[in-house]
């Protein structure tokens, strides 16, 4: 079967998203534009690291371009976005391998989301011209946007569960058994 490539050059919206309660929550990557909205699953783990590395892509691009690069330090506020993900909600698959990129030419930012495949190698490559390879969303965006969707994504990650001021593992709303505490809940 050929593979499926979800190519948003620029979307209209990119965004993470959850479904469910804090600690049973599914993440979503969800792009939407010219009439269709991609939604792919990922890990809340997933998202920081994802959103951390494009915050320092953003950072360094600044900084080697002197500030002339079309990138902005914070996320302008006309590009917030708080609204809940779009519907419906189909998940065309589960992230496994991720890749980050600056286009200097068109000065975008490229984000790609490839699918978890089985027995995926320790270092799993995205090879976006394979035309078997599992499904693979592409998305390309401004500086301005990326910026957007890093403080978006930042939210959604901190909006979880508070941590344990003892041992820092989330805190479930019955409390939890604190090891620090030597299994007392607190």
């Amino acid at each position: 079967m050929p593979r499926q490539v979800f190519d948003f050059d620029p979307p209209d919206r990119f965004v993470v998203g959850t479904v469910g309660e804090p600690g049973q929550r599914t993440f979503y990557l969800q792009a939407s534009g010219t009439g269709r909205i991609t939604s792919v699953a990922l890990e809340k783990a997933q998202v920081q690291v994802l959103a951390e590395r494009v915050d320092t892509l953003l950072d360094e691009i600044v900084r080697r371009s002197g500030g002339t690069a079309p990138v902005p330090a914070v996320a302008p506020l006309e590009l917030d976005d708080n609204a809940p993900l779009d519907q419906p909600l189909l998940e065309e698959f589960r992230v496994g391998t991720m890749a980050l990129a600056w286009d200097a030419d068109a000065e975008q930012v490229l984000i790609e989301a490839q699918a978890i495949t089985e027995g995926e190698a320790e270092e799993p490559e995205i090879d976006a011209e394979d035309p078997d390879g599992p499904p693979l969303l592409r998305v390309h965006l401004s500086g301005a946007a990326a910026r957007a969707f890093v403080k978006r994504a930042k939210a959604v990650v901190a909006a979880g569960r508070p941590p344990c001021p003892f041992c820092a593992q989330p805190l479930d709303p019955a409390g939890h058994i604190c090891p620090r505490a030597n299994g007392y809940r607190r």
